[in-house]
């Protein structure tokens, strides 16, 4: 690959003298332009046996979000369906790393630019990222399940735009906080009482609950199977699988 070093300095170079320098067109302009696939979404979803869709889950840390996904997963799985989990935690070891995971292969600099910690800007970079990928694979006809906290209203709502109308099925996981509290697999919720974690959701930083959920499972009150059979009989209702 030629080396643009050498053609950025010259392109600056002649700027500062008033010049025009070719090289500045290819590395400010950038266009791109969508390409169709050959193989349409519903050739993809008649091949799985399924309707791509977003199965958006939401709620409290420890509201039990990633056990009922997964739960759901398994039950797709077993009846021959075409589904994949995003998880919150997952995520975070790869596409939306922290600057921390990504310092020692790519640099400081890199890792400061795209590495995401769990400020507001970041977490809705995050949920943006997930958005995008969710879309994707939804284009390839799977019944994609997130599980992600994503507290913030109008970073769901963004992503419900963004797909086709029906596709963004938004799931409330509605478990009382004294709950997730009780159960704190990972003892968040004592280092966040106790000041030794920053913005944490549902304790100093906000927790905006869904206004229009297609679904409500009552996270507080029953176990993890009978709400993944929830979701699924719901996916049947609506014609998903």
């Amino acid at each position: 690959m030629k080396n643009l070093l050498p053609l950025a300095k010259n392109a600056v170079s002649a700027t500062m003298r008033g010049e025009f320098y070719p090289y500045m067109q290819i590395m400010t302009n950038v266009e791109v332009y969508w390409h169709e696939h050959a193989v349409s979404r519903q050739e993809k979803e008649t091949l799985n046996g399924n309707k791509g869709c977003v199965l958006w889950f939401t709620g409290l840390s420890a509201s039990g979000k990633s056990t009922v996904a997964n739960v759901v997963d398994h039950l797709l799985h077993q009846e021959g369906k075409r589904s994949f989990v995003l998880d919150g935690d997952n995520v975070r070891h790869g596409l939306n790393a922290g600057a921390g995971m990504l310092k020692d292969i790519h640099g400081e600099e890199f890792a400061k630019r795209f590495g995401l910690g769990f400020s507001a800007q970041d977490r809705e970079e995050n949920i943006r990222r997930v958005g995008a990928v969710a879309k994707l694979f939804t284009e390839a006809g799977l019944v994609v399940i997130t599980a992600f906290i994503s507290p913030y209203r109008i970073d769901r709502d963004r992503v419900r735009q963004s797909l086709p109308g029906g596709d963004f099925i938004e799931v409330f996981v509605d478990t009382p906080i004294e709950v997730c509290e009780q159960r704190d697999p990972k003892g968040l919720y004592k280092k966040a009482r106790a000041g030794e974690l920053k913005g944490f959701t549902g304790i100093d930083d906000p927790y905006e609950a869904p206004l229009n959920p297609e679904l409500v499972l009552n996270g507080g009150a029953k176990t993890p199977e009978q709400l993944a059979q929830e979701m699924v009989d719901f996916l049947k209702s609506r014609g998903k699988v």
